[in-house]
């Protein structure tokens, strides 16, 4: 039987991130959250930039975490999805990574958040480290 799984809380984006091993948290200039495997970053806090922004009142987003993705195709996968919150901007051109409002990460069940910091985790990892969790964590598909 197929458990429905809860919507997610950014709560949840700090507690998967620490769940995962070998995880640091490290502080960004502004006090935002960095979580770290292995010196790189997998998900953080962004702090408001003026590449995202509120398109009717240019106010910068003060609630935008970045989350490592695997590849470009996930990546786009992602942003593309019109039932997902993640997106984009110019300033993350070629770079393995999406954005996801806080305000909007209720849009996300838990389980689908979880696979998200996940690979978000794996993408970052050195091979041994990704290699033992995923033996420890094989995939249910």
């Amino acid at each position: 039987m197929a458990t429905v799984s809860r919507r997610a809380t950014v709560a949840d984006v700090h507690k998967l991130a620490t769940g995962m091993p070998h995880v640091t948290r490290v502080d960004g200039p502004a006090g935002n959250p960095v979580y770290q495997v292995g010196g790189k970053s997998f998900v953080f806090f962004r702090t408001p930039r003026p590449d995202a922004f509120d398109p009717d009142t240019g106010e910068r987003y003060a609630d935008v975490i970045v989350i490592w993705v695997p590849s470009d195709s996930d990546k786009q996968a992602l942003v593309q999805d019109p039932d997902l919150p993640f997106f984009t901007t110019a300033h993350f051109d070629g770079h393995s990574s999406v954005l996801v409002r806080g305000s909007r990460i209720g849009e996300l069940t838990l389980a689908e958040l979880s696979e998200v910091v996940q690979d978000a985790w794996l993408s970052r990892a050195s091979r041994k480290r990704a290699a033992d969790w995923l033996a420890e964590h094989p995939p249910s598909d």
